[in-house]
């Protein structure tokens, strides 16, 4: 993944942004923002040292459905899904794919947000408390133990000529010891529910979600699963063309829904503090302060910048930076609404899993530029759809 080494990518998704020590992030200037639409979310999650980031976006993503299907008014009311029961259970189906296909598929604890809808749409969902994740010692997620495990664990399985009939105990134990173990059945509100009670009766049914990504290698109007190596399962996207994936986007929006995003965050203009602008960083640079064009920048500084110039990208920019891997799935977040700076300038609200970081506690403000420009999918409530997308898939 990415010119920067499999493992510095990897990190991107585990909340520390290996690239982010590499390069020098451009000074911003101030940006003062007032909120357009803001539709509800629950609290901001830290996936910590995981690489589990479509697991909470996906779930983040699924709990503000179940608000809006719901009804739910009361903040304090607001479910808190298990991220973990997810991740689990991936990891036991996809250990039997890796089987199956004598190891010769990516085994690593990365996904996207088809993964939750498949473990959901199959298994259920369970509130947090069942299965925190952290079963091993420490507050939050701290996972390279286990992965080693389970990888050396399928290797080993794989390598074996007639596989033992106890592995997939014995891996489950693994993940079930890690993680926790549900139980068949569970109480919320005094209530008493299995796995897939509780998924219906937050009224989830993840047949009424749709994938979009937008890419020319492919026809549009057409289903196919975007080859990138997390996506193990081969989710079907729909491809549409970029102008109609961010309409698609806003219509959901200004209408009450939200979306689990697939994005590039290794582009320098994705900061640590909660900003993700689409800099064009030679057009910038030429467009820098003018106490830095007469007596030059303090030594080892970065330049500070009056005026933000983005970068202009389109459905070719888009495909070649796909192709030549400079844009690929890096994190899984929850866009949830729009805002505007304090020159009208629009941005997407986005709920990270880095805990409650940065100068908005968690939250990034991301330019339009750059959601069109790196964004690999995003899933929607077909409901969220626009009149002429739902017309052209037969959506009621």
């Amino acid at each position: 993944m990415k010119r920067f080494t499999v493992l510095a990518a990897a990190l991107l998704c585990l909340g520390v942004s290996a690239l982010a020590q590499q390069r020098t992030a451009p000074a911003f200037p101030e940006y003062t923002f007032t909120t357009v639409k803001a539709n509800p979310i629950t609290s901001i999650k830290n996936q910590a040292s995981s690489g589990t980031c479509w697991a909470f976006s996906g779930i983040s993503f699924l709990e503000s459905e179940a608000i809006r299907l719901c009804g739910i008014k009361d903040e304090a009311q607001y479910p808190d899904f298990s991220e973990f029961y997810v991740v689990g259970t991936s990891y036991k189906e996809r250990a039997e794919k890796y089987i199956r296909l004598d190891g010769k598929l990516n085994f690593s604890v990365g996904s996207g947000c088809g993964d939750v809808m498949d473990v959901v749409k199959n298994h259920g969902i369970v509130p947090n408390e069942q299965v925190t994740g952290v079963n091993y010692g420490t507050p939050l997620p701290q996972q390279s133990e286990l992965d080693a495990i389970l990888l050396g664990y399928v290797q080993a399985v794989a390598k074996s000529r007639k596989p033992s009939t106890a592995w997939k105990r014995g891996f489950a134990a693994i993940v079930d010891e890690y993680f926790g173990k549900a139980s068949d059945t569970f109480v919320v509100d005094g209530k008493t529910y299995t796995p897939a009670s509780y998924r219906d009766a937050m009224k989830i049914n993840p047949d009424d979600y749709i994938e979009l990504t937008s890419f020319t290698h492919h026809p549009f109007y057409t289903w196919f699963a975007l080859e990138v190596a997390d996506n193990w399962r081969g989710t079907q996207s729909y491809n549409v063309p970029i102008d109609e994936m961010i309409a698609v986007l806003d219509n959901a929006l200004e209408n009450g829904y939200t979306a689990c995003w697939g994005a590039d965050v290794s582009h320098t203009g994705f900061t640590r503090n909660g900003l993700g602008i689409l800099i064009d960083e030679q057009a910038t640079a030429s467009a820098g302060s003018d106490q830095e064009h007469w007596v030059g920048k303090e030594e080892g500084a970065p330049a500070p910048i009056v005026k933000v110039v983005e970068a202009v990208t389109n459905q070719q920019t888009r495909q070649e930076e796909f192709d030549n891997k400079t844009m690929t799935d890096d994190h899984g977040m929850h866009i949830y609404g729009i805002a505007r700076d304090q020159d009208g300038k629009k941005y997407y609200m986005v709920k990270n899993s880095w805990g409650e970081t940065g100068k908005y506690k968690g939250i990034w403000y991301c330019t339009e530029a750059f959601v069109r420009a790196q964004t690999l999918d995003i899933t929607v409530h077909k409901d969220a759809l626009t009149k002429d997308l739902k017309k052209r898939l037969g959506v009621k």
